[in-house]
């Protein structure tokens, strides 16, 4: 009973997290007249605020220490700050600058970009329908090429910029509210700094809106840490395919949004382009589900020849031996890809 307790509650957590990254389009045009990078500077400072306040809470300290004496981890950090940061201030400017169709594609292909920035930089091996969905994404993108005109580069940029976040933070390894801390204390001074600077220029609009809107500005920190938080609390209770199913909930509600709140165009070529995506992201899932069924499978046939063999468990040895039969370049299947670059591992600091 505790277990299907904890799986309904870690699967509202899940679903709690990506809805609200979903709906933040809802958020950045509250902030208006500030422009993107005056939001993107409140988001750093905020946020941290925000995040040593929870660490308080918790009492979670230890990994700053570890974190100072390894200066690799250290310049992982510094990457991934500088990566979320790019990241962070072109959605922001696309969702008020009315692009939030283009954003959502951004967030639809990032598992598939995931996939590719693992062939290119860690030499992995992909299956054949993951080649296939590879492929089909490739020809989105030039289909909406096509439609647009030019690529579309916002969808771009924020594809490859949180893939690059992902794999950056698959390597430092450490806590999602922990690294969001560490990333937002390498973004707060230079952030604290541009808005003191637009309080000296008299064009600061904190203050100057009212004190609704200063406290819009404030709430930042807020909506990116708390669906974090709740990620990182489903993450420990579902698995992580689950994880990857719910990560698409994001950039749907992105795209029902562009298209039927904020009303943008939808020609015939970019429904073909959008089409063309939803279609490789299914052949992915597909396959990632029928990877994840067949090694419980095996896993199971490994568990019964044990038992027959007198065992009430399976050995280690055994367990090694199971582990030596898969390759150590064995590429990750496309739901675990996804999940760990669009907020999918519990080191992920949040889709948008």
């Amino acid at each position: 009973m505790k277990t299907d307790d904890e799986g309904r509650a870690g699967l509202l957590y899940g679903i709690g997290a990506y809805g609200m990254w979903g709906l933040v389009p809802l958020f950045w045009p509250l902030l208006k007249p500030a422009g993107a990078v005056e939001i993107l500077a409140h988001r750093m400072v905020w946020s941290l605020a925000f995040v040593v306040v929870a660490l308080l809470a918790v009492r979670r300290w230890g990994w700053i220490r570890e974190l100072v004496r390894s200066p690799r981890k250290l310049g992982l950090i510094t990457l991934a700050a500088t990566v979320i940061t790019v990241n962070w201030g072109v959605y922001i400017w696309s969702v008020n600058a009315g692009h939030v169709v283009e954003a959502s594609l951004g967030y639809f292909i990032n598992p598939l970009v995931t996939i590719a920035l693992g062939v290119l930089l860690l030499k992995e091996r992909l299956r054949a329908a993951q080649w296939v969905a590879v492929g089909v994404a490739a020809t989105a993108v030039l289909v909406l090429s096509v439609g647009y005109g030019q690529p579309p580069w916002i969808s771009l940029i924020l594809a490859f910029s949180f893939g690059v976040y992902g794999l950056v933070k698959k390597k430092v390894n450490i806590g999602g509210l922990e690294s969001l801390a560490a990333e937002t204390a390498i973004q707060f001074l230079p952030a604290l700094g541009y808005l003191l600077w637009l309080g000296s220029q008299s064009t600061a609009t904190f203050g100057s809106e009212g004190a609704g809107h200063a406290g819009l500005l404030a709430a930042t920190g807020v909506v990116t840490a708390v669906p974090l938080i709740c990620f990182g609390a489903a993450a420990i209770r579902v698995p992580l395919s689950t994880l990857g199913l719910l990560q698409y909930l994001a950039p749907m509600f992105q795209f029902l949004l562009g298209v039927a709140y904020f009303h943008e165009a939808m020609p015939p070529e970019r429904w073909a382009g959008f089409s063309l995506v939803w279609l490789a992201l299914t052949i992915l899932t597909w396959d990632a589900l029928r990877t994840a069924r067949r090694s419980r499978a095996q896993l199971a046939a490994a568990e019964l020849a044990a038992a027959a063999a007198g065992a009430d468990v399976v050995a280690p040895e055994a367990i090694a031996a199971d582990a030596a039969l898969v390759p150590a370049d064995e590429p990750i299947d496309g739901a675990r890809a996804g999940a760990e670059a669009v907020g999918g591992e519990a080191r992920t600091s949040g889709v948008s």
